[in-house]
């Protein structure tokens, strides 16, 4: 039997198959959602409202870091940090099919911007890995904290009853700390300011746009 290599337009396709399943498609998890055995909460319209605009942020959140490890991993420049980009974008994924199976529940949708928000986390995540593995790396640590920080400021804002979202932000949170100490332990770099600073601003916005859109 014989093996076909995989050409260049091959690995195109494959990378816009990725996308386009990040983007509009219902990813299949591995790991089955930690709301799985949480029954729905009686909430007011308001309310299911608002839990809607929060789990939006964050399924744009994850659209955003399946382009940048996807990014990142393109360019990366030893085949172990590419690997380790790799397998930290199929958690994320996991975190991605969560979101969107919660959105549902919810009656509501992700965002319409999803495509301007996955190009333009691809290229950043791209730009990062040209600076070199340890700068890379070091864009995941800052990432991470700061997806780690609002992940904490949105288990506050639930409604209280919301039990399935808040199971579902815990385990996430738990991922993210624990793929910024892999990348930190693997060579990650602080980076100078002010592109932590820019990073937060360019978030916020993201945030702003997707609890409405």
């Amino acid at each position: 039997m014989s093996v076909r290599n995989l050409t260049s337009f091959d690995h195109l396709l494959s990378k816009c198959e990725r996308a386009l399943e990040a983007i509009a498609g219902s990813p299949q998890s591995t790991r089955p959602s930690p709301a799985a055995a949480v029954n729905e909460a009686d909430m007011e319209d308001a309310e299911r409202r608002h839990a809607a605009g929060l789990m939006r942020i964050n399924h744009t959140g994850e659209v955003c870091a399946q382009a940048l490890y996807f990014g990142q991993a393109a360019l990366a420049r030893s085949e172990e940090n590419r690997d380790h980009l790799l397998h930290a974008a199929a958690e994320e994924t996991d975190h991605l099919a969560w979101c969107a199976q919660r959105l549902e529940q919810l009656e509501s949708r992700p965002s319409l911007l999803n495509p301007l928000w996955y190009f333009g986390s691809y290229v950043i995540g791209a730009a990062a890995a040209l600076a070199g593995d340890p700068v890379s790396l070091g864009f995941v640590v800052e990432t991470e904290r700061q997806v780690e920080a609002h992940l904490a400021e949105h288990l506050e804002q639930l409604p209280a009853q919301d039990e399935r979202s808040r199971v579902v932000l815990e385990q996430m949170q738990a991922d993210e700390i624990r793929h910024a100490q892999a990348a930190q332990q693997r060579g990650g770099v602080d980076l100078p300011f002010p592109l932590p600073k820019l990073m937060h601003l360019s978030s916020m916005v993201m945030k702003t746009v997707a609890y409405r859109l």
